[in-house]
């Protein structure tokens, strides 16, 4: 069976995941059972249809199964924010479409990826910039002491989730060029050679905009998730675990420096590391979204409680009193282990994995340096953006402010995530056809 019609085939499964969660919810909130969920399950797959159509039409040997396992993430999000407010629900759907739209556009205007080499200092300029705006009186917005947002108009968006392509795309060009000369040129010191530091210069700048991050803009997750993925390329590159080695004590001096001058850092960790004293309850930005995040994965069991049954708030009105805060977005995990339990959460975690499998898979295929670290690095953020809100949640690491990718509401998280999905693709469809090729 060709790969487009195992995609196709494979879309079909997604769309009935839609109509019995919508079912599930509805039997759940009304005790009654109507004809919208088929209506919904009917819509999404018109929706994935067309974009299959436009993969069909432009990449007809790319990856088959990339896509239909986004489909089944997308599709469990908004069910999942349906439960939790149906108004949200809507703007994620109409944030579903418009992210559909630009994953068609990338692939109609980006199928020579020479294009983004031509312009990969721009790219990274721009995207630098785009983590500044936060900071612009006027249009930034502070959450939780951390400047994350952009607010223009009725829209806002956050800047990071399109930083992290802007910069993956520099380092795989950069890295292209210049990973030859990290390897073999300059001196070797104790059996270990040490580059010329000419060729360390726009990696040090990368370095630099982590630790800009924590300090200006104070996004722990947003600094994790790019250094993570700039020493994943670098490691790629270059093969050399001593590379990879020196940039995690960098960071961590430099993490550990920035400690000691942000307060915002500082009650970031104490709430990370005692979640349940009172002391952190109270600080600015404090230990209760944690806290109450941990009852209630617990509370989920194996099981869990069943859709629509996690208590996310109490009392009405004035008295009304959120138990489990941002549900939509930065827990949206919680309330996934809650209502489906530990074996439905992960399903969810299965389904990045394979995702994430995918990606390195099409990384390996790929024949010219360029595509192959980009999608590595591109397969490389987008896991790490998994792990760093599932580990925050979790009590892995400090808790953060970055979305789970296709799940979380957010129209920014959903459009520049699709935009990933498409470079992905691209680099697929011409890594397939060459691999079978003689």
């Amino acid at each position: 069976m060709r790969a487009r019609n195992r995609e196709l085939l494979a879309l079909i499964p997604a769309s009935l995941l839609v109509t019995a969660g919508f079912a599930a919810v509805f039997v759940q909130r009304d005790d009654v059972l109507t004809d919208a969920s088929l209506t919904y399950g009917a819509v999404f797959l018109g929706l994935c249809f067309a974009a299959h159509l436009v993969l069909r039409l432009t990449l007809p040997d790319a990856d088959p199964y990339l896509f239909p396992l986004v489909a089944v993430l997308a599709c469990f999000g908004l069910v999942v924010i349906y439960r939790i407010d149906e108004d949200l629900a809507r703007e994620q759907a109409q944030w579903f479409v418009i992210g559909l739209i630009s994953f068609a556009a990338t692939i109609v205007l980006c199928r020579d990826l020479r294009v983004l080499e031509r312009y990969r200092y721009t790219i990274a300029a721009f995207g630098l910039l785009l983590l500044l705006l936060p900071r612009v009186p006027g249009i930034g917005q502070e959450v939780n002491g951390a400047f994350l947002g952009v607010k223009l108009g009725p829209v806002t968006f956050q800047p990071a989730e399109l930083t992290k392509i802007a910069i993956v795309i520099f380092l795989a060009s950069y890295l292209r060029d210049t990973r030859q000369l990290l390897v073999s040129a300059g001196r070797r010191v104790a059996g270990v050679t040490i580059p010329p530091l000419k060729h360390f210069g726009p990696l040090l700048a990368v370095w630099g905009a982590a630790m800009l991050m924590l300090f200006v803009i104070q996004d722990i997750g947003s600094s994790l998730m790019f250094f993570g993925a700039f020493l994943a390329l670098l490691y790629v590159a270059t093969e050399r675990l001593s590379f990879v080695v020196v940039g995690l004590l960098a960071f961590v001096i430099g993490a550990r420096l920035l400690y000691e001058l942000r307060p915002t850092i500082q009650h970031r960790v104490e709430a990370w590391s005692d979640p349940f004293s009172l002391q952190s309850y109270n600080a600015p930005g404090g230990s209760y979204q944690l806290a109450q995040s941990l009852f209630a994965q617990g509370d989920g069991g194996l099981f869990g409680q069943g859709f629509g049954q996690a208590l996310l708030t109490f009392g009405s009105g004035a008295d009304r009193i959120q138990l489990l805060p941002a549900a939509h977005t930065d827990l949206i995990y919680a309330v996934i282990v809650n209502e489906l339990g530990l074996f439905g959460a992960c399903g969810v975690l299965l389904t990045y994995l394979l995702i994430a499998e995918r990606g390195f898979k099409t990384a390996s295929l790929a024949r010219d340096s360029f595509s192959k670290l980009l999608a590595a690095g591109l397969t490389a953020v987008f896991a790490l953006q998994v792990f760093v809100i599932v580990g925050g949640v979790t009590k892995v690491i400090p808790l953060t402010g970055v979305t789970l990718p296709f799940i979380s509401y957010g129209g920014s998280s959903i459009v520049a995530n699709f935009v990933l999905l498409a470079l992905l693709l691209i680099v697929s469809d011409k890594a397939r056809r060459e691999a079978v090729t003689p």
